[in-house]
């Protein structure tokens, strides 16, 4: 965390809670990492005096991360990563139900990058992704947002039952036409709902997947910042003509 500027540090108690109390409004997943070990969790309560977080969904990294110290969390929210550590988590209860329990930390990093500048997919040319599933079947879906940490996409058939927050994909293939095909390292970090009105004042819902990159190595990250960047000027170019 120390090799960001600055800038992006925040350490004013009331800032520090801002950040905090938006990452748990907004119900954004979080990354709880210690000692080459991580799962995903969630803020589900933040006051002055403490921070409360959601157990994982595996009891053996639950009983793991307690033993644990020198916390890392991280969380991807629209355009910026925040980053803060935390010296040790303790077990406890929250409205009856148990729970991580530990002080707010001192600092947070709130990093507002070009890197993670998320640009939306036109909707023409589409562009598609498959994944394995663990199962061996395939999953397919379609590009909707993209930036180096990660992509947005949707399904055009129901969500698998099996297909589920947290989930680690080996090679998921992004098919970019002209652009090429990568092949990505990906966790599933959020599954939601996309919801438009047609044409005939119809409410459409489509299952939106949140993925987030792992491993990128620099070759596909230069190519995939060359590609947001085009994408953004085909955006700024469509949208000047229509001015």
């Amino acid at each position: 965390m120390s090799n960001y500027s600055e800038q992006f540090l925040k350490t004013n108690p009331l800032a520090v809670l801002g950040v905090l109390r938006d990452l748990q409004k907004q119900d954004v997943p979080v990354r709880i990492n210690w000692a080459g070990n991580q799962f995903i969790s969630k803020i589900l309560d933040v006051t002055p005096e403490r921070l409360v977080m959601d157990l994982g969904s595996q009891e053996y990294e639950n009983r793991a991360v307690l033993r644990a110290e020198n916390i890392s969390v991280t969380a991807d929210t629209q355009g910026a990563k925040v980053e803060f550590e935390l010296p040790r988590l303790e077990q406890g209860n929250y409205q009856s139900l148990p729970a991580f329990i530990t002080l707010l930390p001192t600092s947070v990093w709130c990093i507002q990058r070009r890197e993670y500048f998320r640009i939306s997919a036109p909707l023409h040319p589409a562009y598609f992704c498959k994944a394995k599933m663990p199962d061996k079947s395939v999953i397919r879906f379609r590009l909707h947002d993209l930036s180096l940490g990660g992509m947005g996409a949707l399904m055009d058939t129901a969500k698998p039952d099996a297909l589920v927050e947290g989930m680690r994909f080996s090679q998921i293939e992004l098919d970019m036409g002209g652009w090429g095909r990568f092949f990505f390292d990906a966790q599933l970090i959020t599954v939601s709902e996309r919801k438009v009105v047609d044409s005939k004042n119809e409410t459409i819902t489509t299952p939106r997947l949140s993925f987030r990159f792992l491993n990128i190595g620099p070759g596909p990250e230069r190519e995939l910042q060359r590609i947001i960047y085009s994408l953004e000027r085909e955006a700024r170019e469509r949208a000047n003509k229509v001015r």
